[in-house]
C-alpha cells in the first residue's frame, strides 16, 4: 500500500481554502490529493497533473467519483497552460512532490532502479525523449562525467564515466543491471558504504538529466508569482539537495524586498516581497514515518504563503 510522504505536514498547509482552487503538480498514486480533497467543499476546483501516462490513467480511475477533480497528462513545468485552458488565472494552493514514485522504481520495465533489472529507460514520460541507454551509449566520457558530477555529486564521476565508455566498447548497455554492475566495479571497494549501492548517485544523475528535472523545477518556480493568489500556499517536497536548494533559494528571493547592491543607498530595483516562508528550515519525516517507509528518509518539505506585493 503506497503511503504519501509527509502527509500530515502537507495537510497542515493545504488546502489553503476549502472552496478555492487546488493544484497538485505531481499526482503519482493520488495519496496527497485524496487526503486534501477530503477537506475541500464540492464547489472547490481540484486539478491534478502528472507527466507519466500510467499515473494519469490510474489517477483518472481513482478520482472518477469526485466531481470537482480534473486530471491532466502534463509536465508540471507547463501547469500554466492547463490553467489557461481552464480559464483559471490564479490558484489558492500548489503542491509538488519531486520524488520518483515507488511504482516507477519497483517496475523494472521503467528502468529507474539498479535493484530491479530492466531496460535502461528512466523517462518519467516514456512516450517521448531520450533514454538512459542513449546517454550511456552515445555521450562522450566528458559529457557522462559532467552529468554524474553535476546531478549526482559523485566524487568518482570521471572514473565511472571511463568505466562506462570502456564497457560499452565491448557491448552497448541495454539493462539497468549492466550499468549498475559497471558502476559498482568502478568505485573503489573501500568507498562502498553499507546499505548504499555505489550506483545510487549515477542512476540519480542520469535520471535527472534524461527528464530535465532541475530545469523543469526552475521553470515551474518562476511562474508562481503570477499564478498563486494572495493568501495562497505553495508547498514542495524534495528528495535530494539539488531540488531542495532550488526551492530554498527561490523562496528566499521571493521574500526579499530589495535586491540592490548593499553599498547602494537608495533602492531603485523595484523588487517587492511576494511570498513569506512558512518553513525556515524544511520539515522532515518523523522517525516513525521513516521506520514505516524507509524511502521517505530523505524527504524535505518547504512551504511559503503568497503575500500582497503592494
Amino acid at each position: 500500500m503506497h503511503k504519501p510522504v509527509l502527509l500530515n505536514e502537507v495537510l497542515s498547509f493545504l488546502p489553503a481554502k476549502d472552496d478555492g482552487v487546488l493544484l497538485d503538480l505531481t499526482g503519482g498514486f493520488g495519496g496527497h490529493s485524496a487526503a486534501m480533497n477530503e477537506k475541500l467543499k464540492p464547489s472547490a476546483k481540484h486539478i491534478i497533473l502528472d507527466r507519466d501516462p500510467e499515473s494519469v490513467e490510474r489517477l483518472r480511475e481513482r478520482f472518477k467519483p469526485c466531481g470537482n477533480v480534473q486530471v491532466f497528462h502534463k509536465n508540471f513545468a507547463l501547469f500554466d497552460e492547463v490553467l489557461d485552458e481552464l480559464g483559471i488565472e490564479k490558484v489558492d494552493g500548489i503542491l509538488a512532490d519531486f520524488g520518483v514514485s515507488t511504482m516507477q522504481v519497483r517496475d523494472g520495465a521503467r528502468g529507474f532502479s539498479f535493484r530491479e533489472d530492466g531496460p535502461l529507460d528512466m523517462r518519467m514520460d516514456n512516450s517521448k525523449g531520450i533514454t538512459a541507454a542513449d546517454v550511456v551509449n552515445s555521450f562522450s566520457r566528458e559529457e557522462i562525467s559532467s552529468i554524474i558530477d553535476k546531478y549526482g555529486e559523485d566524487r568518482f564521476a570521471w572514473r565511472i564515466a571511463g568505466a562506462i565508455v570502456n564497457a560499452r566498447d565491448e557491448k552497448p548497455f541495454s539493462t539497468t543491471r549492466e550499468l549498475a554492475d559497471t558502476v559498482f566495479k568502478a568505485v573503489p571497494a573501500k568507498f562502498h558504504k553499507k546499505g548504499f549501492h555505489p550506483a545510487t548517485q549515477t542512476f540519480q544523475a542520469v535520471r535527472i538529466y534524461v527528464n530535465g528535472e532541475l530545469e523543469e523545477i526552475e521553470t515551474m518556480l518562476s511562474k508562481l508569482e503570477d499564478r498563486v493568489q494572495t493568501g495562497g500556499i505553495a508547498a514542495f517536497i524534495s528528495f535530494h539537495s539539488l531540488e531542495d536548494r532550488l526551492v530554498k533559494e527561490k523562496f528566499r528571493y521571493f521574500e526579499k524586498e530589495c535586491i540592490c547592491p548593499t553599498q547602494q543607498i537608495i533602492c531603485n530595483c523595484g523588487k517587492t516581497r511576494t511570498f513569506r516562508q512558512l518553513t525556515r528550515k524544511p520539515l522532515i519525516p518523523a522517525e516513525a514515518e521513516v521506520a514505516e517507509n524507509p524511502l521517505s528518509r530523505s524527504a524535505k518539505l518547504r512551504a511559503a504563503k503568497r503575500v500582497s506585493s503592494s
